[in-house]
């Protein structure tokens, strides 16, 4: 199957599920991973470059951390133990490896989870310790601060409609911070580019910085 897969990574992901179809293969999850590899060219592209990294489902690469942004975060942390409460592809929780001494990753999704601990291994990031679960459970009996939290609600709907001001995204942000804050008191939040900055740092009320990441002239990230 890593042989099909690379064969055909720079082919149209369609075409190649036209090709192999009526074959005793699992389709889905090669045209899953040709997807991912092409749009990690740019996105990722050291990742891009390392055989046997595994790629979640489109929408999943899509809401993750480009390798730039990524490392942008990882610049501002920069020591000490962080808790990443939604994983997700595991972009952030790999470059926060590189600076700090300890990286705890929390993801509720297991297919998700599965793949960033594999991935994680592939890149030999040794300091980060995967849970899955949810991050404020999980947070909640834990008997550990951290030097950082870091979160990144979820900016959908039960619907599947985009939001962006943190009180609709999940988890609610405004309405657990004095819970945060008792287990931390550094909290880093990336949030939608179209958030209301202004009625944020009223409503967050404890805000030192924010960061407006654009990459290539485009408005990525609000931290």
């Amino acid at each position: 199957i890593l042989e099909i897969i690379k064969t055909y990574r720079n082919h149209n992901p369609q075409e190649v599920a036209l090709k192999l179809s009526g074959k005793n293969l699992p389709l889905q999850m090669i045209v899953q991973q040709i997807e991912g590899w092409q749009k990690a060219k740019d996105k990722l592209p050291s990742w891009h470059s390392i055989g046997y990294i595994v790629f979640p489902v489109r929408l999943s690469i899509e809401q993750c951390s480009s390798e730039t942004t990524a490392k942008y975060k990882a610049e501002i942390v920069r020591k000490g133990n962080i808790i990443d409460l939604t994983g997700g592809f595991g972009v952030d929780g790999y470059y926060f490896s590189k600076h700090c001494k300890s990286v705890t990753y929390i993801e509720q999704n297991e297919v998700l989870y599965e793949i960033a601990k594999h991935n994680f291994n592939i890149l030999n990031a040794r300091n980060v310790v995967c849970i899955n679960g949810d991050g404020l459970a999980f947070l909640r009996q834990s008997k550990n601060s951290f030097d950082t939290i870091f979160i990144d609600p979820a900016r959908r709907s039960e619907s599947g409609k985009k939001v962006f001001q943190l009180a609709d995204c999940e988890p609610n942000v405004t309405d657990n911070l004095a819970f945060l804050f008792e287990k931390s008191n550094q909290i880093l939040i990336k949030t939608s580019p179209l958030l209301d900055i202004d009625k944020t740092i009223a409503d967050l009320r404890f805000v030192k910085e924010v960061h407006i990441i654009s990459v290539d002239n485009e408005c990525k990230e609000v931290l």
